[in-house]
């Protein structure tokens, strides 16, 4: 079957120019750009006016931390015209281990968004905290013969990598023997450091938030990875990298979205979109966003609206609002006027799925489990930083008489991390602020990356009642008050995914936001997916896991209390 696309103006990623051309796909694949005509077809599409563009491909996504299982996922973006990601399954991975990679690779089978999947390298991320699974280099090799593998994921045991750990070192080394790419992650590294952490062969980081930073990567020869996602949003920090020299060594990437945002403002297109309203080329952004990604990647044939390359295409009403009107994904028409044709879901073998589904071992805690035993008069606490995944510890002193050291008035609240997979009943308790609670608690189960059960709350009554509801629900999110649940959302795949669409999950997530802007936490906090990311002890400077405070650029534990 040979489809015409007529009178449109192609958006040509290798010249960086709109070109009048018809293009011809047959099947799978574009066979031309050029003057055919309706002769040379069997459907014809007029698209006068419009503009003709490879689809968008998402050069670094955690699929889970969306919320969604793969097909639902798809559903979402696709209007957006992402037709690729690159996917970690390392959320479900340190929750189910291999098991849960492979249900990531059969739920995402066959899907019109083609998921290419990188195999996690750091399960659990780092020896600080406790997580359901443990990867060996042993255990991955035997999966890079799997289809749509294309590397190893973010290397974020960047101490070890520096300090050639023979273990770290034989995942990068089995990934580069098997042909494959290894993505990296090391924030602030830099200099010598930096040097001997890309001399293993790491490609390409995501966790640049500045100018500076991102430079030296690519001076260094590094695929930067721009990241604007829910919580780590550095688009603005790295712009300046939109432009020449910078662009031609750049990703696109969201790394971590919630269904919310992709629902209001999209996908791999809000950045572009952001990009251009910031001034930038919507070449240079379009080019980020397909072929480069595909060029990082070895994806060969793909990203581009060229003879033989895959016939994964965009018709946009407009180019710098980059608005999508039809999708084709392979050569079949998936979205038309905007709206998803009927995709099939993929068929998961019964043992994936039971072993998504039991991930929960804790038991119900006790508002006694919470308490901080009074040592000192001043303490760690953990600063969180609007719109970064970084942190600053902020030393001060703690009013021991005043709910344990809890003081909502001073925007100092309590933090636990509770081990949920082993049922070990260890637990890390701490201080927290930035999050801008005055009264109740949040708890939650997406817990970067070992994903075990987060609770953050004014009071430690609070604290105990969302934390079982939690448990009870086998996994997900919820904020109570005054010893009632306001809201929740279950996540019973492996306490990371629901089955429900975008539309319900984003109701129940802009619920869950909208309780706790009521109980006092600003909008612009992005107070779930920053409570996400306040237990990983691979990105600065200070986090809490199940066995404690982490100094992570140290990469040493420390105590609550500063004046021991």
């Amino acid at each position: 079957m040979k489809i015409l696309f007529k009178n449109g103006s192609v958006v040509n990623v290798f010249s960086d120019s709109l070109e009048k051309r018809n293009v011809l796909i047959e099947d799978e694949k574009i066979i031309g750009v050029g003057d055919y005509t309706e002769d040379d077809a069997d459907i014809v599409e007029d698209v006068s006016g419009k503009y003709i563009c490879p689809g968008f491909i998402d050069g670094h996504i955690h699929i889970e931390s969306t919320m969604m299982t793969p097909v639902e996922f798809a559903k979402a973006v696709l209007p957006h015209g992402t037709t690729g990601v690159i996917a970690d399954p390392h959320e479900i991975a340190n929750v189910c281990g291999i098991e849960g990679v492979q249900f990531m690779l059969e739920a995402s089978a066959e899907l019109p968004v083609t998921v290419y999947i990188m195999l996690p390298s750091c399960v659990p991320s780092t020896a600080f905290d406790e997580s359901g699974a443990t990867l060996t280099a042993e255990d991955l090799e035997p999966l890079y013969m799997a289809p749509r593998i294309l590397g190893l994921a973010e290397m974020m045991n960047y101490p070890g990598v520096i300090a050639k750990e023979q273990e770290v070192l034989q995942k990068i080394e089995d990934a580069h023997r098997n042909g494959k790419v290894v993505d990296g992650h090391a924030p602030l590294i830099s200099g010598k450091e930096l040097d001997i952490y890309l001399s293993a062969g790491i490609q390409s980081d995501h966790e640049c938030s500045s100018y500076e930073e991102g430079a030296e990567r690519i001076r260094k020869g590094q695929w930067l990875m721009i990241r604007q996602g829910t919580a780590a949003r550095n688009l603005n920090g790295l712009i300046e990298l939109f432009d020449e020299p910078w662009s031609r060594k750049c990703l696109l990437v969201t790394d971590d979205r919630h269904p919310a945002d992709i629902l209001k403002d999209g996908h791999i297109d809000h950045i572009i979109r952001l990009a251009i309203e910031m001034g930038k080329s919507p070449f240079a952004a379009i080019r980020m966003a397909t072929i480069q990604t595909a060029e990082c990647f070895g994806l060969h044939r793909v990203g581009a609206v060229a003879p033989g390359f895959q016939a994964n295409v965009l018709i946009l009403d407009d180019l710098d609002s980059v608005s999508v009107r039809d999708v084709y994904c392979g050569g079949k028409k998936v979205v038309s006027n905007g709206k998803v044709t009927e995709i099939t879901t993929p068929a998961i073998k019964e043992q994936r799925i039971k072993a998504v589904r039991n991930s929960f071992y804790v038991d119900r805690l006790r508002e006694s489990d919470l308490h901080i035993e009074e040592k000192g008069t001043h303490c760690r606490v953990i600063k969180t930083i609007p719109g970064q995944l970084l942190t600053d510890e902020w030393i001060t002193e703690i009013n021991w008489a005043k709910n344990n050291g809890i003081d909502a008035d001073r925007d100092i609240l309590k933090i636990a991390v509770v081990e949920r997979h082993m049922h070990t009943g260890h637990k890390g308790i701490g201080f927290i602020s930035g999050i801008g609670l005055k009264k109740g608690a949040v708890a939650s189960t997406v817990s970067h990356d070992s994903h075990n059960l987060v609770i953050i709350g004014a009071n430690d009554e609070d604290m105990m009642c969302v934390a079982n509801h939690v448990i009870k629900m086998g996994g997900g999110y919820a904020v109570s008050c005054d010893g009632k649940i306001l809201a929740d959302l279950p996540l019973p795949i492996a306490g990371l995914m629901s089955e429900l669409g975008a539309t319900e999950l984003a109701e129940k997530n802009e619920k869950l936001l909208d309780t706790l802007t009521f109980l006092g936490v600003a909008k612009e906090v992005a107070p779930l997916m920053t409570m996400a990311f306040v237990s990983l002890a691979v990105i600065p400077s200070l986090k809490l896991t199940t066995k404690g405070l982490v100094d992570v650029g140290k990469q040493e534990q420390v105590s609550l209390y500063a004046d021991l």
